[in-house]
C-alpha cells in the first residue's frame, strides 16, 4: 500500500487500531517532486508537513547578503517543512528544496488539526516526535557552540553518512557552519591521514 512507510513510522511510537488507520489514511496525500523543485518558498504560507518516502531535501534560508544557510536535511523516513510557517500559518522564511527526484507523503495543516482531535493516539504521536525534534535541535546547537568545525564534521559523518553522500558539498558545509573551501580542507586532511 502506498502509505505503508508512514504507517510503519507512526507504529514505532503508537499502536493504531485498524479503524484508526482507516480514519487516518484519507488525510495523507502523495506528492512526486522533481530535483531542484521547491515545496516551500519564502513569502508563501506553508500548508503541509512532508514525510520523505524517497529522495532528499534541504531547508535553508538566504540572508540579506545572499548567503545560503542550511538548517535541515531530510531523507527517507524523515520529516521536513518550515515549521514556524506551518504552525503559525504565516509566510515562510525558508526554502525547502528537493535535492533528488523524490516522493513525499504530505499532511495538510488543517487536516492534521482535525485528526489530532479525532484520534487521541495521534496527539501522543505528535508529542513524541516534537519532543525528539526539540532534543535534536538542542544537541545541534550545543555541538555548534562547543565543538570545532572538524569535530562537527566528524560527528555528522559518523551519525549521518547516508546523508553526507547524497547532499551537495556546499549544502553540507552550510549546514555545518563553514565554507565549501573549508570543508574541502577538512576532507583533504582526512584523506591524507588515512
Amino acid at each position: 500500500m502506498e502509505y505503508d512507510p508512514i504507517l510503519e513510522y507512526i507504529s514505532r511510537y503508537v499502536d493504531l487500531t485498524d479503524d484508526e488507520i482507516s480514519q487516518l489514511i484519507p488525510f495523507f496525500k502523495t506528492k512526486k517532486v522533481k530535483k531542484r523543485q521547491f515545496i516551500v518558498q519564502p513569502g508563501f504560507v506553508c500548508k503541509h508537513k512532508s514525510y520523505v518516502v524517497k529522495g532528499a531535501f534541504r531547508a535553508y534560508l538566504v540572508d540579506s547578503q545572499g548567503k545560503e544557510h542550511t538548517l535541515a536535511f531530510a531523507i527517507e523516513d524523515w520529516w521536513i517543512s518550515d515549521y514556524s510557517s506551518l504552525i503559525y500559518q504565516e509566510p515562510a522564511t525558508l526554502f525547502v528544496e528537493a535535492l533528488e527526484d523524490s516522493v513525499l507523503i504530505q499532511i495538510d495543516f488543517k487536516d492534521e488539526q482535525t485528526f489530532l482531535r479525532e484520534i487521541p493516539k495521534m496527539e501522543k504521536f505528535e508529542r513524541i516526535i516534537t519532543q525528539r525534534s526539540l532534543a535534536f535541535q538542542q544537541k545541534r546547537l550545543l555541538s555548534n557552540f562547543t565543538k570545532t568545525a572538524e569535530e562537527r564534521y566528524d560527528e555528522f559523518i559518523n551519525k549521518y553518512s547516508a546523508i553526507a553522500n547524497r547532499v551537495p558539498q556546499y549544502a553540507l558545509a552550510s549546514y555545518l557552519g563553514f565554507s565549501t573551501e573549508y570543508l574541502s580542507k577538512i576532507r583533504n586532511r582526512k584523506t591524507l591521514k588515512s
